[in-house]
Parts: C-alpha cells; sequence; structure tokens
C-alpha cells in the first residue's frame, strides 16, 4: 500500500486562511497568538503557527480548539471558509 499523501486540502487551506485573516483582524502577530494558544494549554510555537498559516503543517482539532479560543472565536467559524465572519463566540448561535 502506497504511503498516504499528506497534502493539505481545500478545507485545511480554507481554516489557515481564517485563522490568518483572523488573527490579523484582532492585531495580533504570529508571536503573540501563540503565546496565547500556549497559555490556554496547548504549547504552540510561533513557528509552528507560521506553518499552519502557509499550509505546511496541518492544523489537528486540539490546535484548531486552542487557536479559536486564543482568538476569541469559535472553531467553527474559522472551519466555515473565507465568507465566515471572524465574531466572537456565540455571534449568530441561537
Amino acid at each position: 500500500m502506497p504511503p498516504r499523501s499528506l497534502e493539505i486540502g481545500p478545507a485545511g487551506q480554507a481554516t489557515a486562511h481564517a485563522i490568518e485573516r483572523t488573527r490579523t483582524a484582532r492585531g495580533y502577530s504570529q508571536r503573540q497568538l501563540a503565546a496565547r494558544v500556549t497559555a490556554l494549554g496547548r504549547p504552540m510555537t510561533f513557528t509552528a503557527l507560521s506553518r499552519i498559516e502557509r499550509t505546511v503543517r496541518r492544523c489537528d482539532i486540539d490546535d484548531l480548539v486552542a487557536i479559536a479560543a486564543a482568538l476569541g472565536t469559535a472553531p467553527h467559524t474559522l472551519l466555515a471558509g473565507p465568507h465566515a465572519h471572524p465574531g466572537p463566540v456565540g455571534a449568530g448561535e441561537t
């Protein structure tokens, strides 16, 4: 059996771009966001965050939840793609 491709698919790419867009909209540098994620208990270097944003590294579900919390948004907002509004947690939920 050939090895599985590690290529990041469209959902992963959209999520990476949403993380970057939301981070910059919040005014955080990669270093600042990585420190916030680490403070929440999910150790992350700014290099790891940079690799996620550049789609060089996969963003696993634990990373996604911690990044979303550090950005003050819900994880599904980062998964929703380029048309999602990076609002606060609970925004638009009923």
